[in-house]
């Protein structure tokens, strides 16, 4: 057996098919478990926070709310994901959401818009949906030095910063490409202004280095114990004038002009 095979979590039913609400379940259950990888998405979820105290007043939405805990740090968010799924509030396709125009505070996401299939179709309806100032946050793979090996070598997904807008495939979580948003709003930046030029990308932020990987995310062991999360926050703190290479993820915000 291979080190790979080693890290693996046991699970108690083998989801062939990462589209299946109990897979969804199972990565959620992950979650709560693993101290180290529960604190990472608390982590998140509050700079989401502390990012909309400003904001409009109005609903603030969770797309593809999956497996994630939000409401354990905003729990006033409407959670909502392509799945019917027991925890969560909505089922809806984000590109056809039930919301009126200019009626949405803010829409936030986490590892979601990489598995958008029609990017532009996606856009302009949070566009349509977000109120004046409204935001639009998300936290995605990073297209850095680090990020890109540790994605194209060790991640299920596609990881292809060469690709066009958009997912190929029908499965809502098994498709992807994880450069997507490097794509879309660096390498393709002029074309998304002109696209929706209402939409102002505000920040693209590249940080955290190491603590999901040390954390084994949903599918590997955890690699230090949860006491030591605060020690590789620190590290990645001093490390930050490196994120351009280092990061893993992009805390990127969108404000309608």
């Amino acid at each position: 057996m291979g080190l790979i095979d080693y890290l693996k979590l046991p699970n108690p039913e083998t989801f062939d098919n990462l589209d299946d609400p109990r897979a969804t379940l199972w990565h959620r259950q992950v979650i709560l478990e693993k101290g180290f990888l529960k604190k990472i998405y608390r982590d998140f979820y509050q700079r989401i926070a502390r990012s909309l105290s400003a904001g409009p007043d109005g609903p603030v939405i969770e797309l593809g709310s999956g497996g994630g805990i939000i409401k354990d740090v905003m729990p006033r968010v409407t959670t909502s994901d392509i799945l019917f799924l027991p925890h969560v509030d909505l089922c809806f396709r984000a590109d056809q959401s039930p919301f009126k125009d200019e009626s949405v505070s803010a829409f936030v996401m986490l590892n979601v818009f990489h598995h958008v299939k029609d990017t532009k179709s996606f856009l302009g309806e949070l566009d349509r949906c977000l109120k004046r100032h409204g935001k639009i946050i998300m936290i995605e793979p990073a297209n850095s030095v680090w990020g890109r090996c540790i994605y194209q070598n060790l991640h299920h997904e596609v990881f292809d910063p060469s690709a066009e807008w958009g997912v190929e495939g029908d499965g809502a979580l098994s498709c992807g490409n994880g450069a997507l948003p490097w794509i879309v709003f660096q390498r393709d930046a002029e074309k998304f202004r002109d696209m929706f030029p209402r939409l102002k990308l505000k920040r693209m932020s590249p940080f955290a280095p190491f603590r999901y990987l040390l954390s084994g995310g949903v599918s590997f062991r955890q690699l230090l114990p949860t006491s030591f999360y605060g020690l590789v926050k620190a590290v990645e703190w001093l490390l930050r004038p490196f994120n351009r290479w280092l990061s893993m993820f992009y805390y990127i915000e969108i404000e309608k002009e």
